[in-house]
């Protein structure tokens, strides 16, 4: 008797943790919690440079198409310091990997182009169970944030006359 009431307070503990930190990956913004999720260092160092970070730590709400630190180390480190550096450039850039709503990504699939913060459409193409956005992968769906999604791709996007 004694293991399975041990068992059974173990097993509600992990529930909890559980039930917890879902709710916690919920209650924070788009910026701090790409920060928290560790993979995402480059985009967030072009958010603060460009100041979009502040914007994105509004109430939005915002699906943010979060290319991944592999996705931006597929620049040449030439072109990626130039991109940081450029003042009208960089913004431009990280804004159209925006959209002014919260969308998951059954309701991108649903879509053909989607308006971006920027000004231009993204094209969004599906092929089986992947989700492509322009020519980015989306490789982790609808991570939950208190002011809308992030999508992680696995390509920083460029608008397609630059």
């Amino acid at each position: 008797m004694r293991l399975f009431k041990s068992a059974l307070l173990a097993g509600s503990l992990l529930a909890v943790n559980i039930c917890a930190a879902g709710a916690f990956a919920a209650t924070q913004d788009i910026v701090d919690t790409a920060k928290a999720a560790g993979n995402f260092t480059t985009l967030v160092k072009a958010l603060q440079i460009s100041g979009l970070d502040k914007t994105l730590k509004g109430k939005g709400p915002y699906t943010v198409f979060a290319p991944n630190d592999a996705a931006f180390a597929k620049l040449p480190a030439e072109d990626l310091n130039a991109l940081l550096a450029d003042k009208k450039k960089l913004p431009a850039v990280l804004k159209y990997h925006v959209l002014k709503n919260d969308l998951p990504v059954k309701e991108i699939k649903k879509l053909d182009l989607a308006p971006t913060m920027q000004g231009y459409d993204l094209s969004i193409h599906k092929n089986g169970d992947k989700v492509l956005v322009d020519s980015g992968e989306i490789i982790k769906a609808d991570i939950k944030c208190s002011n809308g999604e992030i999508q992680e791709i696995d390509t920083v996007l460029m608008p397609k006359d630059w």
